[in-house]
């Protein structure tokens, strides 16, 4: 794949991804008040709470300047990975995912000062879509390659994410 289509391919997700954190974020705001939970499934709440920290509540309390500064720095050399890296194939897929994540909790500790967390299982902390977008990219177990036709093809590499099966796009 062309760098300058794994760029943008890279970009459109990390798009998205902030786009539909932030508006399910606003939903949550608008419609579930801070400390009164909505049950949902077996335990599994609908929250409007705040991480002043990192994943799982880390660096708590360190200050945002820290996090920023944290955040800035993981994104920093991920982006560099990527500008020597961005012919792998999928690679574009999982950059895109960790940029989106963290740009949109970043977009909260902008505006608030906090991440806004509102997925509140039994047993776990609270998380968001931008969380779950960067697990889904970190997850050692969603990604596996594949070498099998797609729907009459040649036999090229899928990448398969999540039970999601996706096509080299070049």
């Amino acid at each position: 794949m062309p760098a300058s289509r794994a760029w943008s391919c890279a970009l459109a997700v990390a798009g998205v991804v902030v786009a539909v954190d932030q508006f399910v974020k606003q939903l949550v705001i608008d419609h579930v008040g801070p400390g009164d939970p909505v049950e949902v499934i077996f335990g599994l709440k609908l929250a409007n709470v705040r991480n002043s920290g990192i994943a799982f509540g880390l660096l708590e309390g360190a200050g945002d300047g820290a996090v920023l500064a944290l955040t800035l720095a993981a994104m920093g050399l991920l982006v560099a990975y990527f500008a020597a890296h961005s012919s792998r194939p999928g690679l574009w897929l999982a950059v895109g995912l960790i940029v989106g994540g963290a740009l949109g909790n970043l977009a909260d500790r902008i505006r608030i000062g906090a991440a806004i967390d509102f997925l509140d299982p039994p047993l776990w902390p609270a998380f968001n879509i931008a969380d779950i977008a960067i697990s889904i990219a970190w997850s050692p177990t969603a990604w596996r390659k594949r070498r099998r036709p797609i729907s009459g093809g040649t036999g090229r590499r899928t990448i398969a994410v999540a039970g999601f099966t996706f096509p080299p796009l070049a």
